[in-house]
């Protein structure tokens, strides 16, 4: 008898899960439901009680939301929501500790990025239009959390907001629990294709970066980006347009290059991640990369943030510290 309802289960997981992939909301809502129980008890034999319990419980529904097209076994939900959650309090351990943190989930077995399953994934419209509802302050942290590559833990997201790592948590916790309303709320509304929005935001970073290294950056500045622009890094407003045309001037002379390599294009806040290629002469004259992270308004660039990659020196001395 157990054996036949514990196969019961895992055929009705599958059919939940399949429909889930499909797009269907109530689907994936049903199967977060139906493994809370689970869920729940890994996040407590890991973290102990405390609010910490709740905030991996709001995450793991977001992670379900972006990632549930991973799932190669549908019968298999059950165990991979319980490693969904197992991992994000595996990270936020790390994170407590000040170290660098891994992915949060594993990638299937494919080699498939994690913008790639984003960019296959059903849902990936009605999640940006909760996402874009969020308050500017909220937006960021969570964009930056759950779909840049880069620039995904705590200490990263405090040092490109310009805000303590306290603070980034309350966002995120803030931002968590709006979404899953925001999300209800949104489910029957028409969503933009984000997938062909990430696409030209693609092309533009690639064309950006070709007409600079043809000298015709300050044209593409001019279109695109507000002559009132504000040029930030680590918070401090170092200038305008001007300062931005002089920085790129004075690294392509350096014969340092940029390199697209994650794009995340919403509709108020564009990410484009950069590889930085430096001279053979001066191998240290950058650091290995660059976001640059921007704020649209009126559908001109009003806001550019930079946050630099840390160099793999930095990065061990902070695990030593």
């Amino acid at each position: 008898m157990e054996t036949t309802l514990r196969d019961a289960a895992r055929a009705e997981d599958a059919i939940l899960t399949r429909a889930a992939q499909q797009g269907d909301a109530p689907a994936l809502a049903a199967l977060l439901e139906r493994h809370r129980p689970g869920m729940r008890a890994v996040a407590l034999s890991l973290l102990g009680p405390g609010p910490d319990v709740d905030d991996v419980m709001q995450e793991t529904a977001l992670v379900a939301l972006r990632r549930v097209a991973d799932i190669r076994d549908p019968q298999a939900v059950g165990p991979w929501l319980r490693m969904v959650v197992r991992n994000a309090c595996r990270s936020l351990l790390r994170e407590s500790r000040r170290t660098e943190p891994v992915d949060e989930v594993p990638l299937p077995p494919d080699g498939a990025s994690p913008e790639q399953l984003l960019d296959r994934h059903a849902l990936r419209d009605w999640i940006w239009e909760a996402v874009e509802k969020l308050s500017p302050a909220l937006r960021l942290p969570v964009v930056l959390r759950y779909f840049s590559s880069g620039v995904t833990s705590y200490q990263q997201i405090a040092e490109a907001c310009a805000v303590p790592v306290g603070t980034v948590r309350s966002r995120l916790h803030q931002a968590r629990a709006l979404l899953a309303q925001t999300l209800a709320d949104t489910s029957a509304s028409a969503h933009e294709d984000t997938a062909r929005r990430t696409e030209a935001s693609w092309r533009e970073a690639h064309d950006t970066l070709a007409a600079a290294e043809r000298g015709e950056f300050d044209k593409v500045v001019r279109d695109r980006y507000s002559p009132e622009l504000s040029l930030l890094s680590g918070g401090h407003r170092l200038g305008g347009v001007g300062l931005m045309l002089v920085g790129m001037d004075s690294d392509l002379s350096a014969g340092v290059r940029q390199r697209p390599r994650h794009v995340v294009a919403g509709r108020s806040l564009v990410v484009w991640e950069m590889d930085l290629v430096n001279p053979p002469d001066a191998p240290d004259h950058c650091p290995p990369g660059v976001a640059w992270i921007m704020s649209l308004e009126g559908g001109r660039i009003g806001e550019l943030r930079l946050y630099h990659a840390t160099r793999p020196a930095a990065r061990r001395e902070l695990r030593a510290a």
